[in-house]
């Protein structure tokens, strides 16, 4: 499979080696100081660059008909547009705040566990997550979408970073050192408290998560998650 590196810091070079060990070959390492030749060439692409490229990269990628991986946050104030061109290009597109199989299967656990307790109101959820200091947003994605899976199956309303009203799920953001990454999900009462949560060793889960994302896109028309790639609905 030929694929397309759209971002080529880190997380790229991560997925380029996972990738060529996995038999792919690299058509296109896209930063800030060269052009999309070659993509047109890519049987899929996968966006992990900056807020501020992320929606040119998903462009150009639909436009010259290559199915798109994308685990940049920070850029979702324009998802609606980049779902309408693909539509409109008919292609294929994943897009997810965390390619980790660990996170996807925790993304899963935090939401059946807003059910049970959405039945206790003297429980108050909370979040905390760690970040390396180069991180360029806050909260992270993997927190909004650890938020949302809150409120889509609870009374809360809303995620905030300020302290929370009552309806409110307080993240608390935190940038430390070259943590890779640390989710923490707490329902606290008077009495006790119940605790989930995630650590990432390293940057291959997310890179790994990624080039099997794509490998279950290529060929493919569609808006799909990672639970449709890891058969986790």
């Amino acid at each position: 499979m030929k694929i397309a590196l759209l971002g080529y810091g880190k997380m790229g070079k991560v997925i380029e080696r996972i990738a060529l060990e996995r038999g792919h070959e690299i058509v296109l390492k896209k930063d800030e100081f060269n052009t999309y030749d070659g993509l047109s060439t890519a049987d899929v692409a996968i966006d992990f660059s900056v807020p501020s490229a992320a929606v040119s990269n998903i462009s150009a990628s639909f436009n010259a008909n290559v199915p798109v991986v994308s685990g940049t946050t920070g850029w979702l104030e324009h998802y609606d547009e980049m779902i309408a061109l693909c539509n409109e290009k008919k292609g294929g597109f994943i897009s997810s705040s965390n390619f980790s199989l660990g996170v996807n299967i925790f993304f899963g656990l935090n939401e059946y566990l807003a059910k049970i307790m959405n039945q206790f109101d003297s429980y108050k959820v909370s979040m905390e997550e760690i970040h390396h200091i180069h991180k360029l947003d806050a909260p992270s994605g993997t927190a909004i979408s650890l938020a949302q899976g809150v409120i889509q199956n609870s009374n809360y309303a809303n995620w905030t970073l300020e302290e929370a009203k009552a309806n409110e799920i307080h993240i608390e953001a935190k940038r430390i050192g070259e943590v890779p990454g640390t989710h923490t999900v707490t329902y606290d009462s008077p009495i006790d408290s119940i605790e989930i949560k995630h650590t990432a060793h390293n940057r291959e889960g997310f890179a790994l998560g990624a080039v099997i994302a794509a490998e279950w896109l290529a060929g493919k028309q569609g808006i799909f998650s990672m639970k449709d790639v890891l058969n986790l609905k």
